[in-house]
C-alpha cells in the first residue's frame, strides 16, 4: 500500500515547486508511513509515500527507467498478483530487473506493452506513469476499485492524488461543493456515486479505467467489464471449479515480506478467507506459527443486543468455533460508545468526507489495534456478498423489483433532513433517479433473459458496482489511515468474472444464499459455520452511543456558529434527535438506523467546519 499525487502542467516550471509538491504527498503519509519519494522536471511532478510491503530495498518510488533517450517514472499504489509471471514473461524479452517488487514489474510492463499492460494485470492497484520523451501521463486504476485515484483538471494543470486531501493540498484547489456535491453527502448516503469526488472539479477515476493527459487534452478509456454470456459448466464442476478460484485468489494475496493477519467475523466469507489462507501458508511451509485473527466487539452488546431479521445473531459463538477448529490467535477488539463518538471526527479526515458513521469509526479503530500488535497486511472477507449474492434484498420480492437502488429507502426522511429551499433544488427523488438510470444503462444484458433473472443480474451489478464501491471506499481509507495494507481476495477478477455468469440457482443450492459459497467450502469449516445466516457488519447497540451523539448534535443545534444550518431542517432535525431511538425504519432502511443518521450528521458538521467547505450555487 501507498500513496501517490503528481502533477503535470504545461505553461509551469514545475522544478520550482517542490514545496507544494511534498506538500501533497505529505498528506498521505498515513498511506505510506516507510519512505517518501519525489520526482519532478520541467512540466511534471511525482511523489510517492510507501507503505512496503515486498522488497524494502528495490521498491523505491518514484522509480525511473531508461528506454533509449525516453524515461518513464512511476508513482505506484499497491499489489500485483502475478508479477512473478509477468516478471518471467518480461525477462525473456529483454527486460533487467534489480529487485522482486511488484513496482518494477509494472513499470517494465507498460514500457513493453502501453495500456495494453493492464489486461495482464491482477491485483489492486492505482498508479501514475510520466513519458518524459512524449510528455505523456497515464494514470490507471483496478478493475473494481479497491485503491483509490482522484485527480482535477485546471486549465493546462493536472493533479491527482490518491485521496481528495492531496489535491486540496494545492493551492489552486479550494474545497467548494455545489448542488450536485450537497445531493452525494445528503441523497446518496452512504452510497457514492463512481466517478464523483463530491467537492466542485474534483473527480473519481471510475474502477477498470485509465486515462492519458498530454499537451492534446485529457482522454478517458474503460479497459474491462463484465460480460454476460450462457454458463458452460453443470454444477459439479461450478463446485470445484469455484474452490479452485476461492484458492487461488487467496494463495496470491499471501506474498508479502511483512506479517499478515486475516478478520474474522464468524461467517461464512471470513471464515473461508482464513480457512484458506492457513492451508495456502502450511502447504508452502510457512504456518509454522498460528495466523493471527481479529475481530470487533462493542461493550454492552451482550447486554443489549436482540436479534433481528436484519441482524440474526451475535458474532462470539462463531468466532470461537473457527478460532478453535483453525487454531488462530485471536483478539477481540472491543470499543465503548465514547469511542465510537470522539472517533468521528478521525473517520471523517480519514475519507476526506462524511461517511458510515460508527460502522467506519469501528473499522478505523479496528485497524489501529491491528498496526499496534505489529500487522501490516489484512485479509478481509469483504464482497463476497457482492459477488455470491448474499444481500438480503435479492430474497425479498418487493425490495428486489421495486425500482430503484434496493438499499436506499427513507428518500422522504433524506428530504425533510434539508432545509426546504435546499431540497426544492436538489430534488432528492430526481436525483437519485437520475444515478440509477445511469447504473442500469451500464448492466451487461444476457440476450434472452427476461423476469426475475435479468432482474437479479440488474440488482447484482448495483451492488457491484455501487453498494460494493462504497464499501471498499470504506475498506481503504479506514485502514490506509493506520498503515494497515487490507486485501479482498473476493474481488479478484478470475473469481468475478466466472461466477458473474453463474446461474442463480447455483448460487442458492440447498436453498441458501451463497448456498455456491458455503457448498465449496463445505468440508473445511464447522457446520455451525457452514450454515450460518448473514449477519452484517456489527454495530453497537448500546444506548450509551445514542445519548452521546444526541448530545453531541443537539450542542451542534444549538451553536448558531454550526455551517450546518445552512443545509438542514433544524426543527426536523431536533426532531429527529429527540426520537431516533423510536425511529422506525422499513427493513432495508437498517442499514443507516436513527443513531447513525445522527452520527452522520455531526460528521456532516465536522467536515464542513475541518475542511472549511464552501457552499457554492446553492
Amino acid at each position: 500500500m501507498s500513496g501517490i499525487a503528481g502533477w503535470v502542467q504545461w505553461d509551469a516550471d514545475l522544478t520550482t515547486q517542490k514545496e507544494v509538491l511534498t506538500a501533497m504527498g505529505e498528506t498521505l503519509a498515513h498511506r505510506g508511513p516507510d519512505d517518501s519519494g519525489l520526482w519532478v522536471s520541467r512540466h511534471a511532478g511525482l511523489v510517492h509515500r510507501r507503505l512496503a510491503v515486498v522488497d524494502r530495498e528495490g521498491g523505491a518510488q518514484p522509480m525511473v527507467r531508461q528506454r533509449g533517450s525516453a524515461a518513464f517514472v512511476l508513482t505506484y499504489n499497491d499489489e500485483l498478483y502475478n508479477a512473478a509471471e509477468l516478471r518471467r514473461e518480461l525477462a525473456s524479452r529483454g527486460h533487467v530487473f534489480h529487485g522482486h517488487s511488484d513496482t518494477e514489474v509494472v513499470l517494465a510492463a507498460y514500457m513493453e506493452w502501453g495500456p495494453d499492460c493492464l489486461q495482464r494485470f491482477n491485483g489492486m492497484y492505482a498508479f501514475g506513469i510520466w513519458n518524459e520523451e512524449e510528455q505523456q501521463l497515464f494514470l490507471a486504476r483496478d478493475r473494481v476499485g479497491i485503491k483509490p485515484l482522484f485527480y482535477t483538471q485546471r486549465g493546462s494543470m493536472l493533479l491527482f492524488g490518491s485521496e481528495l486531501k492531496a489535491l486540496l493540498a494545492h493551492p489552486a484547489v479550494t474545497p467548494e461543493v455545489g448542488l450536485e456535491g450537497l445531493a452525494e453527502i445528503f441523497v446518496t448516503m452512504p452510497m457514492r456515486t463512481p466517478g464523483h469526488g463530491v467537492f466542485r472539479g474534483l473527480r473519481e477515476l471510475k474502477p477498470a479505467h485509465y486515462l492519458l493527459y498530454d499537451r492534446r487534452g485529457l482522454r478517458l478509456h474503460q479497459y474491462w467489464t463484465l460480460e454476460s454470456q450462457p454458463h458452460p459448466d453443470d454444477f459439479e464442476t461450478t463446485v470445484a471449479r469455484v474452490r479452485e478460484l476461492l484458492r487461488a485468489a487467496v494463495e496470491r494475496r499471501l506474498v508479502a515480506d511483512v506479517p499478515i493477519c486475516a478478520l474474522l467475523s464468524g461467517g461464512i466469507d471470513s471464515s473461508t478467507v482464513t480457512v484458506l489462507a492457513i492451508r495456502a501458508l502450511q502447504a508452502a511451509g510457512e504456518g509454522e506459527g498460528p495466523l493471527h485473527t481479529y475481530s470487533v466487539h462493542y461493550t454492552g452488546n451482550e447486554r443489549y443486543f436482540r436479534p433481528s431479521r436484519f441482524q440474526p445473531n451475535d458474532d462470539n459463538p462463531c468466532i470461537e468455533l473457527v478460532t478453535r477448529a483453525l487454531g488462530t490467535v485471536h483478539h477481540k477488539v472491543v470499543i465503548d460508545s465514547e469511542e465510537l463518538v470522539a472517533g468521528l471526527a478521525a473517520a471523517v479526515r480519514a475519507r476526506d468526507l462524511p461517511g458510515m458513521a460508527d460502522i467506519d469509526v469501528s473499522l478505523y479503530l479496528l485497524a489501529r489495534e491491528i498496526k499496534r500488535q505489529g500487522h501490516t497486511v489484512a485479509l478481509s472477507g469483504e464482497a463476497a456478498d457482492e459477488v455470491f449474492g448474499g444481500y438480503p434484498w435479492l430474497f425479498d420480492e418487493q425490495a428486489l423489483f421495486t425500482a430503484g437502488f434496493p438499499w436506499v429507502r427513507m428518500l422522504e426522511l433524506r428530504r425533510r433532513l434539508l432545509n426546504p429551499a435546499l431540497a426544492a433544488k436538489i430534488s432528492p427523488e430526481e436525483y437519485m433517479a437520475a444515478r440509477y438510470r445511469e447504473a442500469l444503462a451500464e448492466v451487461p444484458r444476457l440476450e434472452g433473459e427476461s423476469g426475475a433473472a435479468a432482474r437479479r443480474r440488474e440488482v447484482m451489478y448495483l451492488n457491484f458496482s455501487r453498494f460494493g464501491g462504497s464499501l471498499l471506499q470504506r475498506k481503504d481509507r479506514m485502514t490506509a489511515a493506520n498503515g494497515v495494507e487490507a486485501r479482498v481476495p473476493y474481488c479478484d477478477h478470475q473469481l468475478i468474472e466466472y461466477v458473474w455468469n453463474v446461474p442463480w440457482e447455483f448460487k442458492t443450492c440447498d436453498q441458501r444464499a451463497k448456498g455456491l459459497l458455503r457448498r465449496a467450502v463445505q468440508d473445511l469449516l464447522p457446520a455451525e459455520v457452514v450454515t450460518r445466516r448473514k449477519s452484517p457488519y456489527p454495530k453497537t447497540y448500546n444506548p450509551a452511543y445514542l445519548e452521546l451523539v444526541r448530545q453531541r448534535l443537539t450542542a451542534v443545534l444549538e451553536d448558531p456558529q454550526s455551517p450546518l444550518h445552512q443545509l438542514i431542517n433544524v426543527a426536523e432535525v431536533r426532531r429527529l434527535a429527540a426520537e431516533a431511538d423510536s425511529l422506525r425504519l422499513p427493513f432495508w432502511g437498517q442499514l443507516m438506523t436513527g443513531p447513525q443518521l445522527l452520527a452522520y450528521l455531526l460528521q456532516v458538521d465536522i467536515w464542513l467546519r475541518d475542511y472549511g467547505v464552501v457552499i457554492r450555487d446553492v
